[in-house]
């Protein structure tokens, strides 16, 4: 019993010698590497305390104190910063879909301040500013150098001012001025039409009203329609479509999808990864869907085409889109202001993260540039005659009036088509997809 009980004695000291062993050198690894942060903040006070003594200007501490904060959580990535209360408040009333600018979303890359898109009937869309053009100058002060924030400062101003961008764009060979008069932007974040008996669903934003706005007008088109059984479709257009709340992307992926997963972020811990899934209910009453996307179209809209794509419940054509795969969380601060701060990486149904690759169209249809038309175009332009057009032609008798009435009718929607195909070809695609589909379903 007592050589039993040495040896038990003897491992049980073998064991509190290996746990020394290993626990020793990660305790002093974690001691080293806290007293290494220590360092840093003493670094930190140090320079602090040197700024306000001997910086040639004497500068405000709050101001300064903000500066190192915004440095700190703008180094991290693009879209991480700090809030201001006066900036938190206007963020609050972007969210809630009036506030005052020119009308643009923007990012920061590279130090250079680079236009996300522009938004629907603002003064930015209609002075013709575009998805992927970089801002360098604004009223000839130059923006290189500018937190994004500062940047966004400078951009605002009292409603009816004028304000002169430099533009850089890809395809132009020199930087050029574009003239804004700023505004109050009221955000339509939901407009509805009907071409032919497709339902087309415009989403310029995601805010808080965007999913009860876009459910009513599904509602009030179908009525208008005389119901679901004469809708051969939706077309959700979501082209430079910034994004904006994550709960509304939800909502709106939901009002489409009768089961499944919608999206999933995963964060730094394994454990903190949320799933999100769809609920029973669909909108559409299963009807084809075509998302319309391009290189505007960000965040939250990347999440809503990203879900209808996988699940296989949208055809998604245009260009890619921006590739903006991460979510911010706002954090309240003390004093009123807040932290935006990148918390989690999203991922489509599928798994894949649209992060800096964008979701890819299905099928990839580039909207041509308005270029002025030549005499030739002219040319081809001119109606072209026919058998009816000829004198003393004779009628065509096998067909009642009411189906020729009919064949007329079809031929006005066809040629309604074509005009659209000038004004947007992309929509026009759509379109011409969802009667195809129609068409194949009837047989």
């Amino acid at each position: 019993m007592k050589k039993f009980a040495m040896a038990a004695l003897g491992g049980t000291l073998a064991g509190v010698l290996a746990t020394t062993q290993i626990a020793g050198p990660l305790l002093a690894q974690e001691n080293a590497a806290s007293e290494n942060v220590y360092q840093q903040l003493d670094l930190f006070g140090d320079i602090f305390e040197r700024i306000r003594a001997q910086y040639v200007e004497e500068v405000e501490t709050e101001e300064l104190i903000e500066a190192a904060i915004n440095g700190m959580l703008t180094s991290l990535d693009p879209h991480s910063s700090y809030l201001s209360p006066k900036d938190a408040v206007k963020m609050r009333e972007q969210t809630r879909g009036e506030f005052g600018g020119l009308g643009i979303e923007v990012t920061q890359e590279e130090g250079f301040v680079k236009v996300v898109s522009p938004i629907d009937d603002t003064p930015a869309d209609e002075a013709g500013m575009e998805a992927g053009d970089f801002i360098t100058h604004v009223d000839g002060q130059s923006l290189l150098g500018l937190t994004l924030d500062d940047a966004v400062e400078m951009m605002r101003g009292p409603v009816g001012s004028e304000i002169v961008i430099t533009v850089v764009r890809e395809g132009e060979p020199e930087p050029f001025d574009v003239s804004i008069i700023r505004d109050t932007i009221e955000l339509t974040v939901v407009r509805s039409s009907t071409q032919g008996d497709t339902v087309v669903l415009r989403l310029s934003t995601f805010n808080e009203q965007t999913y009860p706005k876009m459910a009513e007008a599904i509602t009030e088109k179908v009525e208008a329609l005389g119901g679901m059984d004469n809708v051969n479709g939706f077309v959700i257009d979501m082209r430079n479509n910034p994004g904006g709340l994550l709960n509304q992307a939800i909502k709106v992926s939901d009002a489409f999808l009768e089961e499944g997963e919608i999206v999933s972020t995963r964060g730094r811990n394994p454990g903190d990864g949320d799933r999100t899934n769809a609920t029973p209910g669909d909108l559409a009453n299963g009807k084809p869907i075509v998302v319309l996307i391009n290189g505007g179209s960000a965040s939250a809209s990347e999440i809503v085409a990203g879900a209808l794509q996988d699940h296989r419940r949208a055809i998604v054509i245009g260009t890619k889109s921006f590739g903006k795969g991460s979510v911010q969380t706002v954090m309240p601060l003390r004093g009123e202001g807040a932290m935006r701060l990148t918390t989690a990486r999203y991922y489509t149904p599928s798994g894949r993260s649209i992060q800096a690759l964008g979701v890819s169209p299905d099928i990839i249809v580039a909207q041509p540039r308005p270029s002025p038309e030549s005499e030739d175009e002219d040319t081809n332009n001119r109606p072209s005659r026919s058998e009816a057009d000829l004198r003393g032609s004779i009628s065509n008798d096998s067909l009642t009036e009411d189906q020729i009435n009919q064949i007329m009718e079809d031929r006005e929607k066809a040629e309604a088509a074509a005009e659209l195909r000038e004004d947007d070809y992309q929509l026009a695609y759509a379109i011409d997809i969802l009667k195809g589909l129609s068409a194949l379903g009837d047989k």
